[in-house]
């Protein structure tokens, strides 16, 4: 059902609208969670290490399908705020040509320097191959990813936040049982990882796009569609490429945070690669709160209703506040059980390094939840220098002090350190351009 974020109490609006994304985001995260587990459990922990190692590379790739969602979503988001349904229609069309184009030209990067890059993240050589194998398929399904994403944000953007949360219920289940059908009944190792998420992902995204269609065509338009638009296509250019690159410039940060981590040996890199999955599952449900906070917004904004977006953002704090306590103290309290899911007892090392890094950066998700908050209400507001701004600010802080850190400490425990500094920067930076906002005065 489509929904309009225009009406009714704003705080009971978003919440029931963003409580099925966060459910949604969930099971999006137990695709990488599924692979983790069952390669570190069934194969071993080098495999463990290569699925996490090519998971940095993966990010890249999913920061141009993010930022393609996020364009697409804001723009229709607004049309659809203003009733607008003739443009909101060509917009949809717009963004899924220009997607598939993108996607064509990222595959053919991919498939050509997927081993240069790990190379570059100086990946060790026991890991080298499986790491590639795994990037080959995960490439092979990028427009399974790319046509999901558009077809997730256009639902968003609809006001519809419980059909993305179905299909991504149903196909990472799906994934789960595909995977240990494939390595260990099928005995196919890292590659039945990468398989199982190619089909389950395909799948999901094929019935999401068809119901796209069948949604579209429910809406009456009173002018004439078109399939593309230079100036709409400007438009979400407007929004997509700054989300691309911030997102990309993260995954590029990733990356060069992996070669530092990958220095300290396989065990260290075994131990991210599981402790990094939990946490990216609480980092990637806050950023889902601020997308479905950036759909508010861009409703709001296309209907001129200002004062309910302030209304909305303190909504959407009190709800990321709420699930930053449980998470929290799980990640505190039983995090090294946690992590046993991805490996056995006889990985001391790697155990200690999981253990280590959520103890110190669980603590921060209060402020960095708050962050991703203020960031959603920029990047729905179309505010996307600043929202660039206090993002590039925590990530080059990272990127830095983890270096600078664990050359002083010679130990990856100045890596991990450097988390929460750039966190809180970036929190405050992000805040000040918030309370800036046109939409407040």
């Amino acid at each position: 059902m489509n929904k309009d974020l225009t009406t009714g109490n704003p705080q009971k609006v978003l919440w029931a609208f963003c409580l099925p994304m966060f459910g949604s985001i969930i099971f999006q995260q137990l695709y990488n969670i599924a692979d983790s587990l069952v390669a570190g459990k069934l194969i071993g922990e080098n495999a463990l290490a290569a699925v996490g190692n090519s998971y940095n590379i993966t990010l890249i790739f999913i920061a141009f399908a993010f930022g393609c969602n996020m364009g697409c979503s804001v723009i229709v988001s607004q049309f659809f705020g203003a009733k607008d349904y003739a443009n909101m229609k060509t917009a949809v069309y717009t963004a899924l040509t220009a997607s598939g184009v993108l996607c064509a030209l990222l595959m053919a990067f991919g498939l050509s320097a997927n081993e240069a890059l790990l190379h570059l993240m100086k990946t060790q050589e026991e890991i080298l191959k499986d790491s590639a194998l795994y990037l080959n398929i995960y490439i092979y399904g990028l427009p399974f990813l790319f046509f999901y994403n558009i077809a997730t944000g256009i639902f968003s953007a609809l006001g519809d936040s419980k059909t993305p949360f179905l299909f991504l219920a149903f196909s990472s289940t799906a994934n789960i049982l595909t995977d240990l059908l494939f390595v260990q009944t099928f005995q196919m190792g890292v590659a039945g990882v990468a398989w199982a998420t190619f089909l389950c992902q395909g799948i999901s995204c094929i019935c999401s796009v068809l119901l796209i269609f069948k949604r579209l065509s429910g809406i009456k338009t009173g002018a004439g569609v078109s399939f593309f638009s230079w100036s709409l296509f400007q438009k979400l250019c407007a929004v997509a490429v700054p989300s691309i690159l911030q997102q990309s410039f993260i995954s590029v940060g990733n990356m060069m945070i992996q070669g530092c981590i990958n220095s300290f040996g396989v065990s260290t890199a075994a131990g991210y690669s599981a402790a990094v999955k939990l946490n990216n599952l609480v980092i990637t449900s806050f950023t889902t709160i601020g997308n479905g906070i950036s759909n508010f917004t861009a409703q709001n904004i296309g209907a001129k209703k200002y004062p309910r977006i302030q209304e909305g953002f303190f909504a959407a704090i009190r709800l990321v506040w709420i699930l930053c306590i449980p998470l929290c103290l799980l990640y505190l309290l039983f995090g090294s059980r946690l992590l046993l899911l991805f490996m056995d007892t006889t990985s001391v090392s790697a155990l200690h390094t999981g253990v280590q890094y959520l103890q110190i950066l669980a603590p921060f998700y209060f402020i960095i939840a708050a962050k991703l908050v203020a960031d959603g209400v920029l990047r729905g507001a179309g505010a996307m220098k600043q929202f660039i701004a206090a993002t590039f600010s925590d990530l080059i802080l990272r990127v830095v002090l983890a270096f600078l850190l664990s050359g002083l400490l010679h130990s990856a425990t100045g890596i991990w350190c450097a988390w929460p500094v750039g966190w809180c920067i970036g929190t405050g930076i992000s805040i000040w351009f918030y309370r800036r906002g046109y939409w407040r005065t």
